[in-house]
């Protein structure tokens, strides 16, 4: 499993590394996704029946997940540069599978809410390890075409946990959320580690110190921009669409929505939204010019959701996709992360920068629950939407472009 790259591997866009990145990112965002697919059905199950009840609940249990996440992060980060990406790679599919099939089985709030901290802590090794070793093992030509299909594949798992979500009741799409990542372990047979961090490894260089990202101020300002361009994202996804419910009251909307459709409808969008930023930075030969015009194009759409009155339930769910494109930037996000840092720091920077950014949902949501009570649910989250829309830009265009960039190097610690 260790074994090097061979070059055969290293030129066919669709070798084992990118499949298994692909499939595992799809689970991953499976389970990722599940507990706000199921939040009010499984919080209803434990008893939770009170609507700000069901709202202050679901907030506790994402913030738990998120957390996890968070500190997830910062250790399978370190684990991937000093012990290697596959290891991370399989060790947080394993993790997260166990913790999802414990979650089907909980009775009490608190049970709940250590198991979503559990899963996130395995929630987030997975991508950062899938798209450092396919960054690693595509030639610099291929390697967004690689993490393209990685992402857009990923995506994908959402609209299979809210078709389960919505018809499996929510312990058995827990269950099945488990199953499906030990059975992808199975598959991790073939799959060999980059050749950059074989050689990396013999080498008397450090590696995966986290700290040195605070060390540098040129070093510790390029990762806050890899970090910031992507609250968007999440913003979209961890207030506007899980949220969706208590949004669709706030707009007009006379039949109630479903957390399950507006996320299956969100990550639709979504799917169809890396492929297109990820082919594009290709096409165009840029990673910054196309995050840039989609962080435009997010605006727009969260404009368009926030202002729309009096809509129609297939109009409100059709306006979740265009959101899901429009933020559909995660795949370049990602790669721009991996491209900005050397071999030695790179799984560290790779696994953490999307995990911060996950759990920027923390205070995101903290702040929309102040805000929300001090000037109302919609103005709340024009004011949140605006401030990370803003940074974002900014963040974006402050950084270097890296289309095409060499990664054979080392970062000075």
């Amino acid at each position: 499993m260790s074994s090097t790259t061979t070059a055969p591997q290293r030129h066919y866009l669709l070798n084992a590394s990118v499949i298994v990145a692909a499939l595992g990112y799809f689970v991953d965002i499976y389970d990722l996704v599940l507990f706000s697919i199921v939040r009010i059905p499984s919080l209803q199950a434990l008893g939770v029946t009170d609507q700000a009840a069901l709202l202050e609940q679901g907030v506790l249990l994402l913030n738990m997940q998120m957390v996890g996440m968070l500190l997830g992060g910062v250790a399978w980060g370190i684990l991937g540069d000093k012990q290697g990406r596959l290891s991370v790679l399989f060790g947080s599919i394993f993790l997260y599978s166990v913790a999802n099939i414990m979650n089907g089985f909980v009775t009490t709030i608190p049970m709940y809410a250590f198991l979503r901290f559990v899963a996130g802590v395995g929630l987030a090794g997975e991508l950062g390890a899938g798209i450092t070793l396919v960054s690693e093992v595509l030639p610099k030509e291929k390697r967004g075409y690689g993490t393209m299909v990685v992402a857009t594949i990923g995506i994908s798992g959402a609209i299979l946990a809210g078709f389960v979500g919505e018809y499996f009741g929510w312990r058995t799409a827990y269950f099945i959320g488990g199953g499906l990542g030990l059975l992808l372990l199975f598959l991790r047979i073939g799959v060999f580690e980059s050749g950059m961090f074989k050689n990396l490894k013999e080498s008397s260089v450090t590696r995966g110190n986290f700290l040195s990202l605070f060390s540098n101020s040129g070093r510790f300002w390029k990762y806050i921009k890899c970090i910031l361009i992507g609250v968007p994202i999440w913003f979209v996804v961890g207030i506007l669409i899980t949220f969706s419910p208590e949004f669709g009251i706030a707009l007009g909307i006379t039949e109630p929505v479903s957390a399950a459709k507006a996320v299956s409808f969100c990550y639709l969008g979504l799917t169809f939204g890396d492929f297109a930023s990820g082919f594009l930075s290709q096409r165009f030969k840029s990673r910054r010019n196309i995050v840039l015009a989609f962080l435009l194009l997010t605006s727009l759409f969260i404009g368009v959701y926030l202002l729309a009155d009096n809509l129609s339930l297939n109009a409100f769910y059709t306006l979740c996709v265009g959101l899901g494109f429009a933020s559909g930037y995660w795949a370049v996000f990602v790669t721009i992360a991996a491209e900005q840092f050397g071999t030695n720091i790179r799984a560290t920077v790779t696994t953490t920068v999307p995990n911060f950014v996950r759990g920027a949902v923390v205070p995101l949501t903290l702040a929309f629950t102040v805000l929300k009570d001090s000037t109302g649910l919609i103005s709340a989250a024009f004011i949140l939407a605006a401030i990370c829309l803003v940074i974002a830009v900014i963040s974006i265009l402050t950084l270097e472009e890296t289309y095409s960039k060499d990664l054979n190097y080392l970062e000075p610690v």
